[in-house]
């Protein structure tokens, strides 16, 4: 679910961006990390549902590129409206998305292969079709994982241990570094 309102404190730089591969978790400790802040939580992809329409049906009927301008639209939204952000995992392959994220500070979610397994498992992603949806997502994130890495501030791993650990990871990092700072 995403949240309307705009954060009353709301301001250039003032959103933590959760990116990373399919199955990370992003909505997950998103939610979580924006309760914990007391600001707005937006997931990418549930503005694009809203304004267009399931992802799986907008890829058959309009191909990837469509669905990845649409998708930059939402971000933009999104990061106007501050808080916490989780984007879809390709939105950082595009270079406008990643040109607005440097004023953000930007967290980087990873989770092993073996894990991903039953996070996917029965999912309707469209890159994740066919046979062997981990060996799918395996090469997908190997592709992306640079991008990642070099667009994020910081990394945090959902692989083991109780979600709580890695919010609070998350909350006492964002709390440490103020909006419009990375470092």
């Amino acid at each position: 679910m995403t949240s309307p309102e705009v954060a009353p404190d709301a301001a250039p730089g003032s959103a933590v961006v959760l990116i990373g591969p399919m199955g990370a978790g992003k909505t997950s400790v998103g939610r979580r990390v924006a309760r914990a802040l007391g600001t707005p939580f937006t997931d990418t992809d549930k503005l694009v549902v809203r304004d267009h329409g399931p992802i799986p049906a907008l890829f058959v009927a309009h191909g990837e590129p469509h669905f990845r301008a649409l998708e930059r639209e939402a971000v933009a939204e999104a990061l106007a409206r501050g808080g916490v952000v989780a984007l879809g995992g390709g939105a950082v392959l595009d270079p406008v998305t990643r040109d607005r994220l440097t004023a953000h500070r930007v967290v980087l979610l990873t989770v092993a292969p073996h894990v991903v397994a039953s996070r996917i498992h029965g999912d309707e992603r469209p890159l994740l079709g066919g046979e062997d949806p981990v060996a799918r997502w395996q090469r997908i994130y190997d592709e992306r994982r640079s991008v990642y890495e070099r667009t994020a501030d910081i990394t945090f791993d959902t692989s083991s241990g109780p979600l709580v650990r890695v919010v609070d990871d998350i909350v006492a990092w964002a709390r440490r570094v103020p909006a419009g700072e990375t470092a």
